[in-house]
């Protein structure tokens, strides 16, 4: 049976090499690249991002980025967004009072973690997945590995507006409670490292490649 075919979205991200190595023992073929083809064609495409929001969509839009994701949600293939890949799916961020417009494919707003905690939230914590999560089986009670000091602290998605089904989001906490994990058709993200996870991450890596 052939691997599937993975591409990780290079588009100036740090850090990606972890991602790949992660992909690669998980059972996928994985590329680094901003190939048009290549990243419409894969079976799979993960979006990285590590640092700030705004730097991070704007880098993404410069290569067209957004468009891409785009036409592969439509089209049903698979995208998974990781770290800030994961926060600039929601419809903005604020940072520092600066407010930056994300992807919009899911409602809500990065905002900065309370105050009276330690930031950045570093370190590993526990998740809280809901029944059905597709990501998480076999690995609800495991540990996973955050670094961040913003995140998506409410969820408001309209079930009466779409006949779809609604998205399973996934909670941690750290100062208050705020979106790990959503699971959403063909497009899933994490605000935290799987790649970085142990076995728990490989876990849900392969358990995503297993949906490709």
């Amino acid at each position: 049976m052939a691997q599937p075919e993975v591409v990780v979205l290079d588009y100036g991200s740090g850090n990606v090499h972890s991602a790949l190595r992660a992909l690669e023992h998980s059972g996928a073929s994985v590329s680094l690249t901003r190939d048009t083809d290549a990243v419409l064609a894969a079976d799979g495409l993960v979006v990285p991002g590590v640092g700030a929001f705004g730097a991070v969509i704007e880098a993404l839009r410069a290569i067209d980025a957004p468009r891409w994701i785009g036409r592969r949600i439509a089209g049903g293939r698979p995208v998974l967004g990781i770290c800030v890949g994961h926060q600039v799916l929601f419809d903005r961020g604020v940072e520092h009072g600066e407010t930056a417009e994300g992807m919009g494919e899911w409602p809500g707003e990065v905002t900065a973690l309370p105050d009276d905690v330690v930031v950045p939230h570093m370190g590993w914590n526990t998740v809280r997945p809901p029944q059905g999560t597709v990501l998480f089986d076999g690995i609800e009670d495991e540990r996973f590995y955050f670094v961040h000091s913003y995140a998506v602290q409410s969820w408001d998605f309209d079930q009466q507006s779409t006949a779809m089904r609604a998205p399973a989001v996934t909670w941690a906490h750290h100062g208050a409670d705020f979106i790990a994990a959503v699971e959403n058709g063909p497009l899933s993200a994490t605000q935290f490292h799987p790649e970085k996870s142990g076995e728990a991450g490989l876990r849900l890596l392969r358990n995503w490649i297993s949906t490709l």
